[in-house]
């Protein structure tokens, strides 16, 4: 049995990236673990119901997944920047240090959104093997309207090197993401049904199956 940890910057991103894999990952029998680090808040001029809605939204998807469990940094969206870089650390190493994962999915290091790159920047900094012996393999993920908009150069351009057939579980990862109401769109906005549908048929077209999600393996320990 795996322990699987699913770093989602914002709640979506886990649906978005690797939304199949996780549900694929729960029917095999292993353990599946969530660590949202951003909220909307009040504070930061989001409407109260809009707060109370991502509430029900999240514990919804929590129990869709069926998570064994979730975990929140309460970062302020749009504001990791303004969280020092050890502090991020610290927050998140505490929740790995507690799940104890075998299997971690980061966000991809050079996504557009600023709070992508900080966040994996932290995350990454809490697998270190002498630390965290337990992580056996580390993997970055694609987020649509994030991933896409990544510099097109060399270091920055998502080259996936594993590929997942989740042909049984995109009609559930697409009835999940439809949870995220204000988060979709229809075509051409980048997270929509059509969108998540297409990029999944071209991974599948690279794994030989109908559907796929697909993965950059950063570290693998046999």
């Amino acid at each position: 049995m795996n322990k699987v940890l699913i770093i989602a910057v914002h709640p979506d991103d886990e649906t978005l990236g690797c939304g199949g894999v996780l549900l694929k990952h729960k029917d095999s029998g292993d353990n599946i673990h969530w660590l949202i680090a951003t909220d909307i808040k009040e504070s930061d001029g989001f409407k109260k119901e809009i707060v109370e809605k991502r509430e029900v939204e999240i514990k919804l998807v929590e129990q869709l997944y069926g998570f064994e469990s979730a975990h929140r940094l309460g970062v302020s969206a749009m504001r990791v920047d303004e969280c020092s870089t050890s502090d991020l650390i610290n927050k998140i190493s505490k929740v790995i240090k507690k799940v104890k994962p075998n299997i971690v999915y980061l966000p991809f290091k050079s996504d557009v959104h600023s709070d992508h790159r900080h966040i994996f920047e932290a995350a990454y900094s809490c697998t270190k093997t002498f630390r965290y012996p337990y992580i056996k393999k580390i993997y970055m993920f694609e987020t649509l309207s994030e991933t896409e908009f990544s510099p097109s150069t060399k270091e920055d351009s998502y080259n996936p090197n594993v590929f997942v057939d989740i042909s049984d579980y995109m009609d559930k990862k697409i009835q999940i993401m439809r949870t995220y109401v204000s988060e979709i769109s229809e075509h051409p906005f980048p997270r929509s049904e059509r969108n998540i549908l297409a990029l999944g048929t071209l991974r599948g077209a690279t794994a030989n199956c109908e559907y796929a999600e697909s993965f950059m393996l950063l570290k693998e320990i046999k």
